[in-house]
């Protein structure tokens, strides 16, 4: 089994697939051609000092950072460390 592993301050984040949309008249709208989120799950981290996030974790990132890669039938997306914006938390209601 093959795996990627980020370097120097690089996260690896897997990117959500989002279902093959459709007009109101059937017309399939290419992946190329919708918005992308800009939230993910992390994977793996790079070589960073104190994160803030861990492997499992769902972040924001900014838009149009990162390299993304096609690796055994999964999107994924390598990105500098300082260009994620936020940690989704789960809280209690109050």
């Amino acid at each position: 089994m093959k795996e990627l592993q980020p370097l120097n301050d690089n996260v690896l984040l897997e990117l959500v697939q989002e279902k093959e949309q459709k007009t109101a008249s059937g017309i399939i709208i290419p992946d190329s051609a919708q918005e992308q989120p800009e939230y993910a799950k992390v994977v793996a981290l790079g070589n960073i000092e104190n994160p803030g996030v861990s492997a499992g974790d769902t972040v924001f990132y900014k838009k149009f950072s990162g390299t993304e890669v096609d690796f055994e039938g999964k999107k994924y997306l390598f990105i500098p460390y300082a260009d994620l914006l936020a940690k989704v938390m789960e809280t209690e209601a109050i």
